[in-house]
């Protein structure tokens, strides 16, 4: 499922099961409050005074920074101990939920939202590598798999806990709240963590060597435009339940979390998919994200049709992560640590992409054609899953002819 080839260079005697727990805290925390923003949209506006397509830029200004800053961050990171750079990123994520959690201007919440941002991508790099490192190589798969649990968690139960917090106590309490979460992972990190300093090292010619391939630009251009189809539309789900089916907060919160408890059965669902056909996969999420589309536009204005509508858009928004993973990696497994760190770059530049697209489609068009911005990112992706086939197809024919 995924394309991890993690080397363990440490031998540990016993370690702490607790640990790998508190990795996986620590990107429920990023998750936490890179995506709990979608859930507090509304009361982010009344704050600062301020537009829904203005507002919608503390999700795409993260995402943009997490796209540039990325893979020259991994690159750059890959020979420093591995537990310093953990707690860097944890303590830099605390501080700006507080910050967030005080400020009363609009220009330092969104300065604080970027230098989480930066460190974003390196946590995430640094703690599958070491999740994989801490166990026995036979246990390396599964402690991965805990710590990449902590996105579909987030999502599940931190997004939905932003918005209940807010709606219900404060905006300051939802975002102390992942202030909190990422306090707790620092402690857990400096306690228990060892020292880990990097002993082998992949040179940055090898890792940059893949980025010749143009089947691997054709992914990452699919991967953008998943991603931005996905988002254009979530980032706004607040938004377009609030103001479309006329949900009120306790209602929007109570959705937020069917979609993201519904998320942890789609990966499994997609993740068995992807072990028959990749390519198939990909195609089967985007028809049905296409129907979900269709059926939320049509649909959305009618409160218990929607009802249904979120969990079918729960099940099927999961796919996008682990369909667009496997997708991407395919084309980049002589350099796997390095690729992992383009699916995050690329697929936060689609965050990015469609989170501003969907914003503008919500100013010009008004909130319930926003749909169709997501529409158009799926088309996008097919057509360029149907050139990455005919240039597959057609080097295949020249290899056959030679």
């Amino acid at each position: 499922m995924y394309n991890y080839k993690w080397r363990l260079t440490y031998s540990m005697k016993k370690t702490n099961p607790l640990l790998i727990l508190i990795l996986a805290l620590g990107v429920f925390g990023i998750i936490t409050t890179e995506m709990g923003i979608i859930g507090v949209l509304p009361q982010v506006t009344q704050r600062f005074h301020i537009s829904t397509s203005q507002a919608g830029w503390l999700v795409s200004i993260f995402a943009l920074v997490v796209a540039i800053s990325g893979p020259f961050l991994v690159l750059l990171v890959s020979g420093i101990n591995r537990k310093a750079i953990l707690l860097t990123a944890v303590l830099a994520f605390a501080i700006s939920n507080i910050v967030y959690a005080y400020t009363t201007r609009f220009d330092v919440m969104l300065i604080f939202r970027i230098i989480p941002a930066i460190v974003h991508p390196v946590f995430f790099s640094v703690a599958l590598v070491t999740a994989a490192q801490l166990v026995p190589p036979d246990k390396s798969g599964k402690a991965v798999t805990k710590v990449f649990a902590g996105i579909t968690v987030g999502f599940a139960f931190g997004v939905p806990l932003t918005s209940f917090l807010a709606e219900k106590i404060s905006l300051e309490a939802a975002f102390l709240f992942g202030a909190v979460v990422s306090i707790i992972a620092f402690v857990g990190i400096l306690a228990w963590l060892p020292s880990m300093p990097v002993k082998e090292k992949m040179s940055y010619g090898k890792q940059l060597g893949i980025l010749r391939k143009p089947q691997l630009w054709l992914n990452i251009l699919t991967v953008i435009f998943i991603f931005a189809a996905m988002f254009s539309v979530y980032s706004y789900f607040a938004e377009y339940l609030g103001q479309v089916t006329d949900m009120n907060g306790s209602w929007i919160s109570i959705m937020l979390m069917v979609f993201g408890i519904v998320m942890i059965f789609g990966n499994f669902i997609f993740g068995s998919l992807l072990h028959k056909s990749i390519t198939k996969t990909v195609i089967i999420f985007l028809l049905l994200y296409a129907a979900v589309y269709l059926l939320a536009y049509y649909a959305g204005s009618y409160f218990i049709p929607m009802l249904i509508i979120v969990f079918l858009w729960g099940a099927v928004h999961s796919g996008g992560l682990i369909v667009s993973q496997a997708w991407l990696t395919t084309e980049a497994q002589e350099a796997p640590e390095f690729g992992n760190s383009l699916f995050v770059s690329f697929s936060n530049l689609g965050i990015t992409l469609g989170t501003s697209i969907g914003g503008w489609f919500i100013s010009r068009l008004g909130i319930h054609q926003l749909i169709w911005s997501g529409m158009m990112f799926i088309v996008l992706a097919f057509l360029v899953i149907l050139l990455k086939s005919k240039m597959t197809k057609s080097n295949a024919e020249k290899v056959n002819v030679h």
